[in-house]
C-alpha cells in the first residue's frame, strides 16, 4: 500500500514556520491566488524550482473567454461540454464561462499585455471552439507574458514570501483537516510549515510520459501528496496528448500551438496527403483527442514516426508576426515555419483529472484547496477544450481565495506522524527507474489502451513499490515516489473504465458507453475506489 508519509520525521524536533496561507506551486494558479490572498493575509509561496518555471510559462495558444459581441456564454458552454464528452460538471462549466471575462480583466489590471488589433483585444480561434475567443500575447507567448506580469507583482508584494527551490514532501493533517506541510530546503534541512489553509497549485503530470510538452517540474507531486493525505483524486485516466509537438532529431518535444491550425495550417502524412477529412468533419480543428489518434493512425499506416504540419500557404510576414516563438524555435533546428512542412507527433500535454474539488476549489480534505492542472473541478470532463485551462486557474483561484479568507483559526499540528522505521536506502539509480516508468506509461497507458496492456503495465509498476519502504533523502527519489503513485492510479483507472471517451481510448472497448460509464472513477487512500454518477443531463 502507498504509505501516508514518504519520510519518517519527528515533528517535535523540526523547526516550524507560521503562515496564514500556504501556496504550493507557481504558474498562473499559484501566482494569481497568492496576489489575491495577500490583500488580507500573509502568504507563503513554495516552489520547487524558479518562480517562472511552470506549465503556464509554456502555454502558447492563449486564454479562452467570451469577449466578442458575436460570442456568448451559451456558445462557450456548449463548446466546453461537447469537448468534455459527457463528463463535465455543468455547474463548474457555468462558473468558468460566466466568470472568465472578469478574470481576464483582472489579469489586464495586474499588468498582462494581451495583443491588440485596431485598439481592441485580438481574438483567435482554436480547435473545437465555435467562435474566435482566444486572447493571446506576443503572438504565441501568452503563458510567458502572464507569468511575467504576475511574478513582478508577487515579488514586490510585502505580504508574499517566496521560497524558491524548496520541495514539499507531504501535507500534514490532524483530525481530518490539512494544517500544513513538511518541506525540504535547498540545504537539505527539513521544516514544518503551519497554516490556516493550503492551496495546491503544483501543475500537471506530463513527465510521467517519455514524450511530453511539459517542463521537468511536472512530476505529479501535488496529486500524489494530496492522495496520501486523504483527499480524493478523480478522472486521472483522462490524459490529453497534444497532437502537434515538434518531432525532429535533436529537438525537444516543443509544442506547436493549436492556434497554428486555428489560423489555417493543415496536417499531411509523409506522402503529402491531407487526412483529417477521414476522421472528423471539423478537420484539423477537431477535438485534440481525435486529432492525436488520427495522427497516430496515419503514422501507423505510413510506417512513420511523424506527420507534417503545413502553413506554407500563409505569407512569411503573417507567420513570423503571429507565431514568433514557434518560428524562432523551429529556425534553431533548421526548419522554416513559413516555407517548410514541420514534422510533428503527439506528446503528453495535460491531465484532465486531478484532486477533486467543489465549486470553491476545496478538496474532500478540509482546508486543502487545489487550483489549476492539479485540480479536478469538473470543468474539463473527459477532454479539455483548448485554452480553457488558464481561464480555469484565474476563475477558481479567485473563488478559492474568497473561501480561504473566511478561515481565521488554525488546526493544531499533530504530536507525531506515522513512522515506518525506514532505514534501507534506494539501491537502483533513480534515472533508470524513472525512464522505465515513462516507457511503461507510453506503451500501456498512452493514446491507445487495452486490458491486457494495462494489466501488464500495472504489474510492472507494482514491482517498483519497494521504494515506499526505503529511506528517501534526495529530491529525485521523492519525485519518483510521487510519479509512481500517480502512474499506479492512472493505469488502474484506465483499466477500470471499460469504454472509450475523450482522452481515454480503449481499442478493446472502442465505443462510448453512457449507459454504464457516464460517471467518474475516484480514488481515495482510505476508502478505495469510488464511482460517482454524473448528475447533470
Amino acid at each position: 500500500m502507498i504509505p501516508r508519509y514518504l519520510m519518517d520525521v519527528d515533528v517535535n524536533q523540526l523547526p516550524r514556520v507560521e503562515a496564514d496561507v500556504i501556496i504550493i506551486g507557481a504558474g498562473i494558479a499559484g501566482l494569481f491566488a497568492a496576489i489575491k490572498a495577500a490583500k488580507e493575509r500573509k502568504v507563503l509561496m513554495i516552489t520547487k524550482k524558479a518562480l517562472t518555471e511552470s506549465n503556464t510559462r509554456y502555454a502558447q495558444g492563449g486564454i479562452a473567454a467570451v469577449i466578442s459581441d458575436e460570442d456568448s456564454f451559451a456558445y462557450h458552454r456548449q463548446d466546453t461540454l461537447i469537448a468534455g464528452a459527457g463528463l463535465c460538471d455543468h455547474a463548474a462549466v457555468d462558473v468558468l464561462v460566466q466568470e472568465g471575462p472578469h478574470g481576464v480583466r483582472d489579469l489586464i489590471r495586474l499588468g498582462t499585455q494581451f495583443d491588440l488589433e485596431n485598439g481592441e483585444l485580438a481574438l483567435t480561434q482554436e480547435g473545437a471552439h465555435s467562435m474566435r475567443r482566444i486572447l493571446h500575447a506576443h503572438g504565441d507567448a501568452t503563458g510567458a507574458e502572464i507569468v511575467r506580469a504576475l511574478s513582478e507583482k508577487a515579488l514586490r508584494h510585502p505580504n508574499i514570501e517566496i521560497w524558491h527551490d524548496h520541495f514539499v514532501v507531504d501535507l500534514i493533517t490532524n483530525h481530518g483537516e490539512c494544517c500544513g506541510a513538511l518541506v525540504i530546503k535547498p540545504t537539505g534541512e527539513k521544516v514544518i510549515v503551519h497554516g490556516s489553509a493550503t492551496v495546491l497549485c503544483s501543475g500537471g503530470a506530463g513527465q510521467l510520459y517519455r514524450y511530453t510538452t511539459n517542463p521537468e517540474v511536472a512530476t505529479s507531486d501535488g496529486m500524489a501528496i494530496a492522495y496520501r493525505a486523504g483527499a480524493s483524486v478523480r478522472d486521472v485516466e483522462f490524459i490529453q496528448f497534444h497532437p502537434t509537438s515538434l518531432c525532429y532529431p535533436g529537438a525537444p518535444r516543443f509544442l506547436i500551438s493549436e492556434a497554428v491550425r486555428g489560423e489555417g495550417a493543415v496536417l499531411r502524412n509523409i506522402r503529402g496527403e491531407r487526412f483529417m477529412e477521414k476522421y472528423h468533419p471539423q478537420l484539423e480543428l477537431a477535438p485534440r483527442d481525435i486529432v492525436a489518434r488520427a495522427i497516430v493512425s496515419e503514422m501507423e499506416l505510413t510506417k512513420s514516426t511523424f506527420v507534417y504540419l503545413d502553413i506554407t500557404h500563409e505569407s512569411a510576414e503573417m507567420v513570423k508576426n503571429r507565431f514568433p516563438t514557434i518560428y524562432e524555435t523551429c529556425m534553431q533546428f533548421g526548419l522554416d515555419l513559413a516555407t517548410d512542412w514541420i514534422p510533428v507527433a503527439p506528446a503528453a500535454h495535460y491531465m484532465m483529472g486531478g484532486v477533486e474539488t467543489d465549486l470553491f476549489g476545496e478538496t474532500t480534505l478540509k482546508r486543502l484547496f487545489a487550483c489549476g492542472e492539479v485540480s479536478s473541478t469538473g470543468v474539463h470532463g473527459a477532454n479539455r477544450l483548448a485554452s480553457n485551462s488558464l481561464s480555469e486557474a484565474i476563475v477558481f483561484g479567485r473563488r478559492i481565495v474568497n473561501k480561504v479568507l473566511q478561515l481565521t483559526d488554525k488546526v493544531p499540528l499533530p504530536d507525531e506522524l506515522e513512522n515506518l522505521q525506514r532505514k534501507e536506502p534506494v539501491h537502483q539509480a533513480i534515472v533508470e527507474k524513472r525512464l522505465k516508468l515513462q516507457k511503461i506509461l507510453v506503451r500501456y497507458a498512452g493514446l491507445k489502451r487495452n486490458a491486457k496492456g494495462l494489466q501488464k503495465g500495472y504489474e510492472e509498476l507494482k514491482r517498483q513499490m519497494p521504494i515506499f519502504e526505503s529511506a528517501l533523502t534526495k529530491r529525485e527519489e521523492l519525485e519518483f515516489a510521487n510519479m509512481l503513485t500517480c502512474a499506479l492510479l492512472i493505469t488502474r483507472a484506465a483499466e477500470i473504465r471499460e469504454e472509450s471517451r475523450g482522452g481515454h481510448y480503449r481499442d478493446d472497448f472502442p465505443e462510448r458507453d453512457d449507459l454504464v460509464w457516464r460517471k467518474h472513477v475516484v480514488f481515495n487512500r482510505e476508502k478505495g475506489v469510488i464511482e460517482e454518477r454524473i448528475s447533470d443531463v
